[in-house]
C-alpha cells in the first residue's frame, strides 16, 4: 500500500525525463556495515531481507542494484539483481550514525552517481548527512528512505536531520502513522511523500503442526510462544502476567519463550519462581537458532509479543507466514501487519492481553491458522513488498 504526497519540484522535473517504456533503475543503498565484517555471499544467507526486498523489486519489473557498507569490495549476481558491496573507510566503522559530521562516504556516492539511477532507496534514517550527501551529488534524483524503528532525535541531532532532510522526497514507514513523530519533531518536511511499505517478509510456511511439536517439544492447549528480547521494549513481565490471569481459564495452556539478548532475564525468573502456576507452565527456551524458528512458530497456536514500539515486527511476519494468530498491542505497525488475523490490545495492558488469549483460545484452530497464512499471503509476502516498493519508486520518478 503506497500513500501519496505532494512531490517536490524537482521530482516533477526528473519526471519528464524518463521515457515511458524504460524500466525504473533503482538503487537500494545501505550506508551501514556489518560489524562482523563477513564477505558477501554469508551477509546475503545472514541478511535475508536484503535479498529478499530487492530480487521482489526486480520481478516487479524494476532494474535493481544493490549498493551495501562492507569490508572489503565484492560484486555479487542474485536473481536479477546486482549486490555491489563496497568499502568505504568513512562508513565502515559505523561512524556516520553516531556523529554529525562523519566523513563523506565518497566511494559509496561514486558507485551509486555512476549508476545513473532514476531513484535512489536508502536504508535508515539515522544516516541522514550521508543521506544528504548522496542526494546533492545527485540532484535530479528522487531519494527516499525507509525508517527501521528509529526514535526521532532531540536537540542538536534533531536540527541537524532537519537540515539533512529538508528536501527528502520520500520516506518508506510500515504505517503510516509512524511518520507522524517525525514530522512533530519537525525532522520531516510537509513535501515529503509517506509510503506504507512491511520492511521484509519471510520464506516461512504453516507446514504441519503436529510435526512441528514433536519435532520441538512444545505442547499445550492452547501452545502460546512468545519471542524477542527480554527487555522493557517487548515487556516479557506484562506478558508473564496476563498469561497469569489467562491461565485459571486455560488449564492445559503453556507458555515457550525464545529470547535472545536479556537485560530482564533475572526478573523474568524471580516472577516465574515466586508463582508454582507460571513455574509449571512457562518455558524459558533461550536463543534458538533463526531456521529452528519455523518449527516452533508451527508448533505454536498463538503468538504472544507486547512490544511498546515496534518499527516492524518480524516474529508476527514469521507467525501468519506460519498460520499462527498473533495476540500482539495494538501499535502502528502492528495494525498494519495484523489487520483481522489476530488480535490487538493496548500496550502494558495485561488484562486485555489475557482476555484476548481466552478469548482466541476459544476459536476454531483450524479456521484461525488458515486466516493467519491468508493474511500473510495477501499483505507480507515479498511479492507484496515487491509491488508496493515499485509503486512508491514510480510515483517518484514518473508522477507530475
Amino acid at each position: 500500500m503506497a500513500l501519496w504526497r505532494d512531490a517536490p519540484a524537482r521530482m516533477r522535473v526528473k519526471a519528464a525525463c524518463i521515457p515511458a517504456h524504460a524500466p525504473l533503475r533503482v538503487v537500494q543503498v545501505s550506508f551501514h556495515a556489518d560489524e562482523r565484517e563477513r564477505d558477501a555471499e554469508t551477509l546475503l544467507e545472514s541478511w535475508p531481507t536484503l535479498l529478499g526486498t530487492a530480487t521482489a523489486v526486480a520481478r516487479a519489473g524494476a532494474e535493481v542494484t544493490v549498493v551495501q557498507a562492507a569490508s572489503r569490495h565484492q560484486t555479487v549476481q542474485r536473481d536479477g539483481v546486482t549486490f555491489r558491496f563496497v568499502h568505504d573507510p568513512a562508513i565502515t566503522d559505523g561512524r556516520s550514525s553516531r556523529f554529525i559530521l562523519p566523513p563523506a562516504p565518497r566511494r559509496i556516492i561514486a558507485t551509486v552517481s555512476d549508476l545513473r539511477p532514476d531513484v535512489v532507496h536508502v536504508q535508515g534514517m539515522p544516516f541522514a548527512l550521508a543521506t544528504r550527501r548522496l542526494a546533492s551529488a545527485l540532484p535530479s534524483v528522487p531519494v527516499l528512505v525507509q525508517d527501521h524503528a528509529s526514535a526521532p532525535p532531540r536537540m542538536l541531532r534533531a536540527l541537524a536531520w532537519r537540515w539533512c532532510y529538508r528536501s527528502l522526497d520520500g520516506l518508506v514507514v510500515a504505517s503510516g502513522a509512524q511518520s507522524e513523530a517525525f514530522r512533530s519533531a519537525h525532522v520531516l518536511p510537509r513535501h515529503t511523500a509517506v509510503f506504507e511499505v512491511i520492511e521484509g517478509s519471510t520464506g516461512f510456511t504453516p507446514g504441519d503442526q503436529v510435526d512441528a511439536r514433536r519435532a520441538t517439544g512444545l505442547f499445550g492447549d492452547p501452545c502460546v510462544l512468545w519471542t524477542g528480547h527480554l527487555d522493557a521494549n517487548k515487556d516479557p513481565l506484562s506478558a508473564l502476567e496476563a498469561f497469569g490471569r489467562a491461565a485459571p481459564r486455560l488449564p492445559d495452556a503453556r507458555l515457550f519463550c525464545c529470547f535472545t539478548s536479556a537485560p530482564l532475564r533475572d526478573r523474568v525468573e524471580q516472577l516465574i519462581a515466586g508463582d508454582p502456576m507460571l513455574r509449571e507452565r512457562v518455558v524459558l527456551c533461550g536463543r534458538r537458532a533463526a531456521n529452528e524458528m519455523e518449527q516452533h512458530y508451527r508448533a505454536a497456536d498463538f503468538f504472544l509479543q507486547m512490544s511498546h514500539r515496534e518499527g516492524c515486527s518480524y516474529s508476527a511476519i514469521e507467525a501468519l507466514a506460519c498460520g499462527t494468530a498473533p495476540l500482539v498491542t495494538d501499535i502502528p505497525s502492528n495494525r498494519r501487519i495484523v489487520g483481522a488475523a489476530g488480535s490487538l490490545t493496548p500496550v502494558g495492558d495485561a488484562v486485555a492481553m489475557a482476555d484476548a488469549m481466552v478469548d482466541w483460545a476459544r476459536r476454531d484452530r483450524r479456521a484461525l491458522r488458515r486466516q493467519a497464512r491468508a493474511r500473510f499471503e495477501s499483505a507480507l509476502s515479498y511479492d507484496v513488498i515487491g509491488r508496493d516498493l515499485y509503486a512508491a519508486y514510480e510515483a517518484l520518478a514518473r508522477r507530475a
